[in-house]
């Protein structure tokens, strides 16, 4: 069975549930304090990127790497991503397959490996910041700004995979949809108190298939992912009227069943349907006819200075 992130994890404060669960966080503290202590290894033949995070699910992580590996592709290097091989998250292989260059395998020092011998000259790992052996030569963090750190508290208390104080170790942050009115000066002033030298970039998503769909239609949306609000808040920001929206956990694996299910629904109530890409990828190939998906972009408000601040930090790649 797939896992559902608890409700109570992005509360503003931690529950009661979360004080009941505090005494076993004390697992992921020994397990950071290990991976700390580590040493890990720098590769000098192959420069490296990591895009990760230390909230659980939906930060923006593989629409970042495709990002970065368009910026750095237009450099005329020869540029790969990678992803640790997870049978349960095909659904991000198979997009960073469609659209990138793109390495996996059952470890990332094998991944590397790989690339090393096709000649790559950077790479770009979709997830692994808390990877043992490996030291990237820039670390980047993502944040969505709507669920920011939650409650704050390791998990099973709460959804981080590392406290707020790790940002001491990365090179730098990027925050997904911040509200610069409401929310901008509490989330840098959080990390500025970790990390004051620490840089910070914002980003949002952006529609590219818009066009393909008609706005008077009324619209059924699924989706089984990190954070599903994201999906359903740029449908309705892009004037999609959702009437119903069904949510899976994240990397939920359709079965025909439930994609039978949904076109039952919507045609009983006259509904077009529109999934995620991550999503679509997952449906059985011969269910798909009646099934629509956004396609996104991401992007990063400041891409010429993290660009620079990336050169900077892998030796001045250019």
């Amino acid at each position: 069975m797939k896992f559902k992130k608890p409700k109570f994890w992005d509360y503003k404060k931690p529950s009661l549930i979360a004080y009941l669960l505090a005494p076993l966080n004390f697992i992921f503290k020994i397990n950071n304090i290990i991976l700390n202590n580590k040493s890990k290894k720098k590769y000098q033949n192959i420069k490296t990127i990591c895009v990760g995070n230390i909230y659980i699910g939906g930060t923006g992580k593989t629409p970042t790497v495709i990002k970065l590996y368009e910026i750095f592709k237009n450099t005329k290097l020869k540029v790969s991503t990678a992803k640790k091989f997870y049978s349960d998250q095909k659904d991000e292989h198979v997009i960073l397959e469609n659209r990138s260059e793109f390495i996996t395998s059952d470890n990332r020092k094998k991944v590397i490996q790989k690339a090393i011998k096709e000649n790559y000259e950077l790479l770009i790992f979709d997830d692994g910041l808390q990877d043992k052996q490996i030291d990237y030569d820039f670390k980047l963090v993502c944040f969505d700004s709507k669920n920011w750190i939650g409650n704050g508290l390791l998990i099973p208390s709460g959804p981080m995979r590392e406290t707020i104080d790790s940002l001491k170790k990365y090179d730098a942050v990027i925050i997904k949809n911040i509200d610069k009115k409401s929310g901008q000066n509490e989330i840098y002033k959080s990390i500025n108190k970790v990390n004051p030298k620490i840089k910070i970039f914002n980003s949002f998503f952006k529609i590219k298939n818009k066009d393909e769909f008609n706005l008077n239609d009324k619209f059924l949306i699924f989706s089984g992912i990190g954070n599903n609000n994201s999906f359903k808040e740029i449908l309705i920001k892009n004037n999609f009227n959702v009437v119903k929206e069904i949510v899976f956990p994240d990397h939920f694996n359709y079965k025909t069943h439930d994609v039978l299910n949904l076109v039952k629904v919507a045609e009983n109530k006259n509904l077009k349907i529109i999934t995620t890409e991550k999503d679509y990828v997952k449906i059985p190939k011969n269910l798909r006819a009646k099934i629509n998906f956004i396609k996104i972009d991401l992007e990063i408000l400041e891409q010429k200075q993290l660009t620079e601040l990336i050169k900077s930090k892998i030796n001045e790649i250019n």
